[in-house]
């Protein structure tokens, strides 16, 4: 399926060819810049040192057991969540989220160039796939609109475009909470493309998802980066499903970046001196295991150190 979603505002602004003359050979700010990133938890270490670019157009799994600091990274990001004061600093498309553990004043603005994807899918279950779907627009029209829940004929049609995007067109006036949960994930990644998102962070998006629902959702993903040129960045706990899907890893152990390069170069042997015995995780059985994945093309990789406690 071809994604047919002409009225993204993302993919206008990614593919436009109209460019200032005095910008035309100045490199694009990159979509995530991250700088020496520190969280704790009470005596935890949830972020212990974290850099990390990512270019926009990118497509980026992030992997790792259990507690390696995954949603951590990806809630400072979005400025969810402060670093610890004093220390850090989060770019997203050349702003400020926030530095030295402040977050920025204008996060509302920054945060709406960014489409969050939260494991439980974060919809409201008693409103129609529809109204959910146009959460997205929220951001840009007036506040008596937004109170309101009123929309104009072609925010509704923009809605109706992206539900087909993701094939859900037909579930647009079903109340969300009837839906299975792989229809809530694409009815989120909808809401996504309505709000003209450029930056895509997905936060476990199928780790509750049967294998079906999990590979339809990792292929509306990578359309989304492929046909739209939307960055996304994505936490898994399947280290097959990076593998398939994103061509670089970045793999967190400890709150630290223990590897980033190319999937392909992560082979069984590497996991397992990068996370010991903690690489069964990344393999785990039952509902979240998927078939083996093709490897995306090989290439150098980049191996950071280990931490001293891996």
């Amino acid at each position: 399926m071809q994604f047919g979603f002409s009225a993204s505002r993302a993919a206008r602004r990614t593919h436009s060819t109209e460019m200032p003359a005095h910008t035309a050979f100045e490199a694009p700010d990159p979509a995530v810049l991250v700088r020496d990133l520190r969280k704790g938890f009470d005596r935890n270490r949830a972020l212990d040192g974290v850099n990390l670019r990512v270019d926009q157009g990118e497509m980026v799994a992030l992997i790792g057991a259990s507690g390696s600091g995954k949603s951590t990274l990806l809630r400072h990001v979005a400025g969810f969540l402060a670093a610890d004061r004093g220390t850090g600093e989060v770019m997203v498309l050349g702003r400020a989220v926030q530095r030295q553990g402040r977050i920025a004043r204008d996060i509302r603005r920054i945060r709406s160039q960014i489409g969050f994807v939260f494991q439980q899918f974060n919809l409201v279950g008693r409103l129609s796939v529809m109204n959910n779907v146009l959460a997205g627009v929220l951001h840009r029209i007036p506040l008596w609109r937004r109170l309101a829940m009123r929309f104009t004929v072609a925010e509704r049609q923009a809605a109706l475009e992206a539900l087909a995007a993701v094939g859900m067109e037909q579930f647009a006036w079903q109340r969300a909470s009837t839906l299975s949960g792989g229809q809530q994930q694409r009815a989120a990644l909808a809401r996504a493309l309505v709000q003209g998102a450029r930056i895509v962070l997905a936060d476990e998006p199928i780790a509750s998802l049967d294998p079906e629902s999990a590979r339809n959702v990792m292929e509306i993903l990578a359309r989304m980066n492929r046909d739209q040129g939307i960055t996304v960045v994505v936490s898994l706990h399947q280290v097959q499903m990076a593998l398939k899907y994103c061509p670089r890893t970045v793999a967190l152990h400890l709150g630290r970046v223990v590897y980033d390069g190319p999937s392909a170069a992560l082979t069984p042997e590497l996991l397992g001196q990068l996370y010991g015995a903690d690489v069964e995780d990344l393999y785990a059985e039952g509902p979240r295991a998927h078939a083996a994945a093709e490897a995306a093309p090989a290439g150098a990789a980049r191996r950071a150190p280990l931490p001293a406690a891996a």
